[in-house]
């Protein structure tokens, strides 16, 4: 006589394969967003926020900042201001007549 599942272990199953199934999904998500994070840092890299013009690395007291050669702004990465204000106000005096 054939053994039949009981409705415990039909569940049981059930649940198990509706895990494996949830956790399959969430990494194919992961995959996915990590995917799409790339695929938008390699569109707007070394892009101006302001007018999408290509920006120019420059040197300034040892700090590597961006400067776009269409419109002229200065964009800081992280950690790069707090960098300066700790230099003390006179450091953006100097910063102000470097691009005069």
């Amino acid at each position: 006589m054939p053994v039949v599942p009981s409705d415990d272990e039909n569940e049981y199953f059930h649940k198990q394969e509706m895990e494996k199934l949830r956790k399959a999904q969430k990494e194919a998500a992961e995959r996915m967003a990590a995917g799409e994070r790339e695929r938008l840092r390699e569109l707007h890299y070394m892009h101006c926020p302001k007018c999408g013009m290509d920006l120019q690395e420059f040197d300034f007291r040892g700090l590597k900042l961006d400067r776009c050669g269409s419109c002229g702004g200065v964009w800081f990465d992280e950690g790069e201001m707090d960098h300066l204000l700790k230099q003390g106000g006179e450091m953006f005096d100097r910063l102000k007549n470097f691009f005069r």
